[in-house]
């Protein structure tokens, strides 16, 4: 009786842990970007970060099938709105250490820089095109 109860409370909490994640996944969290413009890391700078306008970054992998949904999300937003970003996708397997400067922890990861190089937002999973709309929209 008493394994029936904990194998009972286990699934409850894994289901309810499950759906508090696919809640959030896609969702741009804004991260505080603070006064100061600090000096652009040389290695996102490499990658195209910083350069005057704002630039949506998204890791992806040729395995990854979820990052070719984000692909399509990105192109579509910046395409409706021709020289509001530059669109720059990245290769995990290919570009490790931009993602391990940015704490990538798994596919898709999306970050939205402003002009400046700041990290303004950050979404792991695939975001909606109206979210990613209203984070360009706000820089």
């Amino acid at each position: 009786m008493i394994a029936l109860v904990v194998l009972l409370v286990v699934i409850v909490a894994t289901l309810g842990a499950g759906m508090l994640l696919r809640v959030r996944s896609g969702t741009f969290r804004a991260v505080d970007a603070g006064a100061a413009a600090p000096e652009l890391d040389p290695v996102l700078a490499a990658v195209g970060v910083g350069v005057g306008v704002p630039v949506v970054l998204h890791f992806s992998a040729s395995w990854c099938g979820p990052c070719a949904a984000v692909r399509r999300v990105v192109t579509q937003v910046l395409d409706t709105a021709p020289g509001s970003a530059r669109d720059v996708e990245l290769d995990l397997d290919e570009n490790p250490l931009p993602a391990r400067k940015l704490g990538v922890l798994s596919l898709p990861t999306t970050f939205v820089f402003d002009g400046a190089g700041r990290e303004r937002f950050r979404a792991s999973g695939v975001p909606t095109a109206e979210d990613l709309r209203t984070a360009l929209a706000s820089l």
